[in-house]
């Protein structure tokens, strides 16, 4: 699927989702680090569990998906990460658990490896919402070798105007959903005139290289300080939303490390988001995938 393998980082929480249905392995940088593994890069997670059922459990799913657990951390503790996960109409709702194994990241010397030679490092605002994991996550990203992308998170009251800020400081990209825009646009004070433009007041507020808006089934929006790809989004069938957006993120990273052109990049993203999301769970077998 690839010519070449890039080393692309997944850093912050990883967790069971837990569904009507069952349980799921889950947590954002979880999922966009699996689907840059599928689309044939060096997806790596960097998170950490209970010493617990849960626990070990996510370190087996890890290796039947063939994905390395060398740098997912063993709390003695605090439980492994669960989130309650309601379905209407497709759509999730959550209930986070609090106090987990991954609020309690540690920056060791194996993570510094990792951050010295990584070619993408994706990270959020909800691991960063206990004192002890956002000072790691700042840490490895300011340390990362290559691009940082904030992929926007807002879940209930874990986040503050402070992380995101800083956040964005630190992001060569931002990715963030049309829901998510105006309510960062009226932290920051940063308005415009429409959709766009108040994307691209962001982008040059914070230095940007890139920031993504996606919409739903309505597609989504790359800007550049040059120019602007718009996509109109895909008609699928859809199993549930869970993962979508985190497997936009990977497939937008995946094109933009193979230096692909916006447009190029902005159609597989959807591509890869659509698939997962006709697809039940935020990991599907992505053995079917160009049939899409």
């Amino acid at each position: 699927m690839t010519d070449k393998s890039f080393n692309i980082i997944g850093l912050g929480e990883i967790l069971w989702d837990i569904l009507p249905t069952g349980k799921h392995l889950g947590g954002a940088p979880a999922n966009f680090a699996y689907i840059s593994k599928q689309l044939g890069n060096n997806g790596i997670v960097l998170s950490r569990v209970g010493n617990d059922g849960f626990g070990q459990e996510i370190l087996d799913e890890l290796k039947t998906k063939k994905i390395s657990t060398d740098f997912i951390q063993i709390d003695a503790e605090n439980p492994t990460g669960t989130v309650k996960v309601k379905l209407e109409n497709g759509q999730p709702s959550y209930e986070i658990v609090e106090n987990v194994a991954w609020d309690f990241l540690e920056f060791t010397e194996s993570w510094n490896d990792v951050a010295e030679r990584c070619d993408a490092v994706c990270f959020g605002s909800l691991a960063q919402r206990g004192e002890v994991s956002r000072k790691t996550i700042r840490k490895f990203v300011e340390k990362a070798k290559g691009l940082r992308i904030f992929d926007v998170n807002l879940r209930r009251d874990y986040f503050s105007n402070e992380i995101l800020y800083e956040s964005f400081r630190l992001a060569d990209i931002v990715k963030l959903n049309h829901e998510e825009l105006p309510v960062i646009s009226g932290i920051f004070e940063i308005e415009g005139a429409n959709l766009v433009k108040t994307a691209e007041r962001l982008l040059s507020e914070f230095s940007l290289k890139i920031i993504c808006v996606t919409r739903g089934g309505n597609g989504s929006l790359l800007i550049t300080k040059d120019a602007v790809s718009e996509h109109e989004g895909l008609e699928i069938k859809i199993a549930d939303t869970i993962g979508a957006g985190d497997s936009f993120t990977a497939g937008m990273t995946h094109g933009i490390l193979r230096g692909w052109t916006l447009e190029q990049t902005n159609d597989f993203a959807n591509k890869v988001g659509a698939f997962v999301a006709s697809n039940a769970g935020a990991m599907p077998d992505f053995s079917n995938f160009e049939s899409l």
